[in-house]
């Protein structure tokens, strides 16, 4: 009988549908997928399947009129209005294309019913998913949210600062609304540019967001897509740039609906590190590349994003004439109508073609995360070089490099790979290079999740700070690392049933099995469940420690503030910095510029030396300048033991565990004449 009336419901809508038409003005779409608002009351749906013979929308009712738009995630049941189904046929089209129009409008919940199967589908471009992914998808109007950022021009990569943000983490609330309490005082500090971990939707409660399988829908876990937009023009007023990680090497494994509509989405046989890569060179590529790439445009236009960085592209696989990561990013430039974004690469393999302009072959990418420096910084701050970090030394050789050249490898061998890694890099500006001691990997391949600061020295850690802040490439700091935060940060996924879980928990194990200090058995039973609540409960960051924390606090404000204020340090000059090592844990970096505008920086993660006799030419002040100490690791503010001067009329004196920055300064007093010890005789 519910059969009956629903194919009379079907029936009659379809009908109804056809008998008057769709005009030029009500089918005017924005994005070639999707549901969007037209005209008149009306939505406009498409969808590519091929594998239906009909297709039909299904109406569920809408978003609850009868209570808060915005109520705290995760999204419930009783925020919306049921109503029995209503079905209406769409158009198909040559190309596998479903298409049409009914009544329809912002919060309507639908979904598609594929051959008459009484099993519904979400879209696969769906805009907000309320419920999660197994639940129908929700049609948003973004013409609602009142932008008021007109005149933010956007970001170019020179000059950023960037800090990376889990959402879900990042305040105890774990929702934009809190998150854009928190973006003055990012923006006090001296943060540019805010990196967002994924937010497409997930199953589940928590995650790290990089199982997402609605790509258009931002995650309910954290708010409405209007919550989202609000954040990003909040962060515009204070003149900070929003930029989104975004995965397109893999479909998370619950929640994925793509199949039923499509065989053609993955290429089977082609494998990653997640399974099946995504087809964008393969039979009906040209619509899973056109999903990608207006996804891209998508998250530029109605969300006002200042950019992407793009997860793991060493596995996104495309032998077409156009890569597609470059072919997202060429949209995604064009989207922004003008306004400056920035591109940027998690690269494993160094492929520094991402960074070439296309007329070379290359993607034209604004940066690349750069994974050499953080390797070596980690092995210099805690000592260990083993698994992915068998191939450093953490020695000074490698952080002078590191400054001068971007990538370490850049086609050497490469021994923890048995091959050759990475491409020239050479002549890569500075500022692209996207540089580290922590970043979410990172923290969370640690046996628990600790911080780097709980690895290291204090002495030793602040040295490095100031190295990764002050030093010629792009920084980036990981959400807390600027209070030197105490909560931990681990893998976390609420995902699928009990044998995905358990799958979820032994291949974390089995991957952080690879260093030999977290491979026994003792080690193994301490690690984090990934799937338990308390394991992401406990990442939460404690806001609170950028006052009990205080002295990490000041370390990296000062730092930054210096980056940002000193004539030379905030320069990213193309060739502009030189090195030498000076001792087995010392270097120095030389920034050149105008003579009264020179600086160094001496880092020295041993114990104290000295530097006498000093034969090393760029040590030498400018003709005409001495050098004048401007910072120090060792301020009593930092928690250090005070600054010493580190030059005397005898020469240099390094402190032990410390980084001295230094600028060059007229000369203050006369030079000291030479001693004449072997003056000749005549008569």
């Amino acid at each position: 009988m519910l059969q009956a009336k629903r194919e009379i419901m079907h029936n009659r809508n379809t009908r109804a549908d056809r008998s008057r038409g769709m005009t030029e003005t009500e089918t005017t779409r924005r994005y070639p997928i999707g549901a969007e608002l037209v005209a008149n009351g009306r939505a406009h749906f498409r969808v590519w399947a091929p594998k239906a013979r009909r297709l039909d929308v299904v109406l569920e009712g809408e978003l609850g009129k009868d209570r808060d738009a915005n109520p705290p995630p995760p999204w419930t049941g009783s925020a919306v209005a049921r109503v029995p189904p209503t079905f209406v046929e769409l158009e198909r089209e040559p190309t596998g294309y479903f298409s049409g129009s009914l009544n329809a409008g912002p919060g309507a919940l639908y979904r598609f019913r594929i051959d008459g199967n009484e099993n519904f589908h979400p879209d696969p471009a769906s805009r907000f998913q309320p419920e999660g992914p197994h639940g129908p998808s929700c049609i948003v109007d973004p013409a609602q949210f009142k932008w008021t950022d007109a005149a933010w021009p956007g970001i170019k990569m020179p000059g950023q600062i960037m800090y990376e943000i889990h959402l879900g983490t990042f305040t105890p609330e774990g929702t934009w609304r809190a998150a854009r309490k928190e973006l003055a005082e990012l923006a006090r500090i001296g943060i540019t540019v805010i990196e967002m971990m994924p937010i497409a939707d997930f199953p589940g409660e928590f995650g790290w967001g990089y199982d997402g399988v609605d790509l258009f829908a931002p995650t309910r876990l954290y708010g409405t897509p209007d919550d989202l937009r609000a954040f990003v023009n909040e962060a515009h007023s204070l003149g900070l740039g929003v930029i989104l990680d975004v995965v397109y090497n893999h479909f998370g494994p619950d929640g994925n609906y793509l199949g039923v509509y499509s065989d053609d989405y993955l290429h089977r046989g082609r494998v990653n590190d997640w399974g099946d890569s995504i087809n964008f060179d393969g039979k009906n590529s040209g619509p899973v590349r056109e999903f990608f790439i207006t996804n891209g445009r998508y998250w530029i236009e109605e969300f006002h994003f200042d950019g992407f960085r793009f997860d793991a592209t060493q596995s996104i696989h495309d032998e077409s004439d156009e890569y597609i990561v470059g072919a997202i990013g060429r949209a995604a430039r064009l989207a922004a109508a003008g306004r400056s974004i920035i591109l940027v690469a998690e690269n494993e393999s160094q492929e520094a073609k991402l960074l070439w302009p296309r007329s070379k072959g290359g993607d034209d990418l604004d940066a690349v995360w750069n994974d050499d420096l953080h390797h070596s910084a980690y092995v210099a701050l805690t000592g260990r070089h083993e698994a992915y970090y068998s191939d450093y030394r953490g020695r000074p050789q490698e952080f002078v490099s590191a400054a001068k050249y971007g990538y370490l490898f850049q086609g050497q061998f490469y021994w923890w790979q048995d091959a050759e890694r990475g491409m020239p890099a050479l002549g890569a500006h500075p500022a692209a290079f996207v540089s580290f001691l922590e970043n979410h990997d990172q923290v969370a391949n640690s046996a628990l999740g600790s911080r780097m600061r709980c690895e290291s020295s204090p002495g030793v850690y602040r040295a490095m700070t100031a190295l990764l802040l002050l030093g010629p490439w792009t920084p980036l700091l990981f959400q807390g690392e600027e209070f030197g935060a105490t909560s931990p940060f681990v893998f976390f996924a609420d995902i699928g049933d009990d044998n995905l879980r358990e799958a979820i928990r032994a291949g974390r194990f089995e991957f952080l099995a690879q260093f030999p200090s977290i491979a026994g058995a003792e080690a193994q039973c301490a690690l984090p469940v990934p799937t338990q609540r308390d394991t992401f409960e406990r990442c939460k960051l404690n806001l609170a420690e950028r006052q009990t924390e205080r002295p990490f606090y000041d370390l990296h404000r000062d730092l930054i503030r210096l980056r940002r204020d000193d004539s030379r340090f905030h320069k990213q000059i193309p060739g502009g910095v030189d090195g030498a090592v000076l001792g087995e844990q010392s270097f120095l970096l030389r920034y050149f510029g105008e003579a009264n505008n020179e600086r160094l920086l001496i880092v020295n993660l041993g114990p104290a030396q000295s530097l006498i006799p000093g034969p090393e030419p760029l040590l030498a002040p400018p003709y005409g300048f001495e050098w004048d100490m401007i910072w120090s690791s060792d301020d009593e503010r930092y928690g250090g033991p005070g600054a010493a001067k580190p030059i005397s009329d005898e020469g240099w004196s390094l402190p032990a565990e410390a980084t001295i920055a230094l600028r060059a300064i007229p000369r203050t007093k006369p030079p000291r004449k030479p001693i004449e010890r072997h003056a000749r005789k005549t008569k």
